[in-house]
């Protein structure tokens, strides 16, 4: 202990002597000092960053917060480690002899605005943080609150701003903040699409509009396809051939659009097609195709009832029932008709505890259409289309059975198959007259 003392008070000596000198120098006093003052908040920077920050993620790296990967991406603990070098700088400036006061107050300002924006995109990354946390739970698709998110950190950027000028020239914030009103319709002007998608974004969330999953169809944007994000100024649609619509937030407040969630949800798909018939194809039905239409399975009992239904009617009338005109007899569409029902009815394919109808609907000019109207049990697209092909490809193929015939606008074949007929006459005319 003895001997140490001595060599303090040398050390000691030394420092004033350095320091006795270094007066009658003060530029190179002050840019010591300066090199010393840097040199020391880069150290604190790398202490922090590379000793306490790493350590600290070492030792989460042990619990199960730590091993979650996109807390360890957050980045927010380094970037509140920033604050620490210019702490020192802001703390260190003010002992730095013969410097400007000028300088020393520059120097503060930019190091506390420095702090304040470290601050704000720590905040900001808090807040990314919770939402990325918050998609993870199950029913988060349901009320995102990516829309929130990003309005408050638009306002702590908004703050932060307003506290960096402030800082920078060494004023008041509260000075900015009375400037702020009468600026208030210059910033609304600025903001209105902020604002508009803000609103929207409150009224989609609240209205359960739209949510992240939803098949959503707006012809006027071109967008057809599945809801893959929610934002506050925009909503992204991956539409079928993979590409990507962007559309704003307040469109879907201002423009309509077709959301299919409720199919989805519902468990079925429309079908709502039209078989369109030849209106000079329809007629009675004889005996001898009635009983050969008993031998479907699928209307052996609908022509027995009908039978015995128009039996009795018919026997009612007596002798008017001589007359054909006056009895009820059966049709090929009214049989076909029954046995597309009987089909639908049988098909696996088809929700029988949804709708389900097959209807003649008005004829027109390309014939007598009738729709099929029903569900299937899925709304997987490619077994929908499977189910409705399939459903369509038998009916055309037994419309024969019944008599009928699809009706369509003559082609090319129609053409072909009709020109021998019209030489025929011709040719017998040409003949006739050989002869005689």
């Amino acid at each position: 202990m003895a001997v140490m003392k001595p060599a303090r008070d040398a050390m000691k000596e030394h420092y004033q002597a350095t320091l006795a000198w270094l007066q009658q120098y003060p530029e190179l006093h002050t840019l010591i000092s300066l090199c010393l003052l840097i040199l020391g908040a880069w150290i604190a920077n790398w202490v922090v960053k590379r000793i306490l920050v790493r350590g600290l993620y070492r030792a989460l790296r042990s619990t199960s917060i730590g091993q979650d990967k996109v807390l360890g991406d957050s980045h927010v603990v380094r970037r509140l480690a920033n604050i620490v070098p210019a702490l020192i700088l802001t703390s260190g400036i003010k002992v730095i002899p013969h410097l400007p006061e000028a300088v020393v107050t520059v120097v503060e300002n930019v190091c506390s605005a420095f702090i304040i924006l470290t601050i704000a995109l720590a905040i900001g990354g808090v807040l990314n943080l919770i939402n990325m946390l918050y998609q993870r739970r199950h029913n988060a698709h349901l009320k995102p609150i990516k829309g929130y998110i990003q309005v408050v950190t638009i306002v702590i950027y908004a703050i932060a701003a307003i506290l960096m000028v402030a800082a920078l020239i060494d004023r008041s914030p509260l000075i900015l903040l009375s400037g702020l009103g009468a600026m208030a319709a210059v910033l609304m002007l600025i903001f209105q699409d902020t604002l508009l998608s803000l609103v929207a974004s409150v009224q989609i969330s609240s209205s359960d509009i739209i949510r992240v999953g939803d098949w959503i169809e707006m012809p006027q944007l071109n967008a057809d396809g599945d809801v893959i994000d929610i934002a506050l100024h925009t909503v992204k649609v991956q539409n079928f051939d993979k590409t990507i619509t962007t559309i704003p937030t307040k469109r879907f407040i201002s423009d309509p659009f077709k959301n299919w969630r409720g199919m989805q949800e519902s468990g079925g798909r429309r079908i709502k097609r039209c078989l369109y018939l030849d209106q000079t194809s329809v007629r009675f039905l004889s005996p001898d195709e009635i009983a050969r239409l008993q031998r479907f399975l699928l209307l052996g009992q609908y022509l027995s009832s009908k039978q015995s239904e128009l039996l009795s009617w018919n026997t009612e009338l007596a002798e008017a029932a001589q007359e054909p005109a006056n009895t009820r007899r059966v049709t090929n569409i009214g049989t076909f008709r029954a046995y597309v029902e009987l089909y639908l009815r049988q098909h696996r394919g088809i929700n029988q505890n949804m709708t389900l109808l097959v209807r003649q609907l008005q004829p027109t000019a390309d014939g007598l259409p009738l729709e099929l109207y029903c569900f299937t049990n899925t709304v997987a697209w490619a077994a929908y289309e499977g189910y409705q092909s399939d459903i369509f490809d038998h009916l055309l193929a037994i419309l024969p059975e019944f008599g009928l015939r699809v009706f369509q606008h003559p082609s090319g074949a129609d053409m072909r198959e009709l020109r021998p007929n019209l030489h025929a006459p011709k040719q017998a005319e040409g003949g006739t007259q050989l002869s005689s």
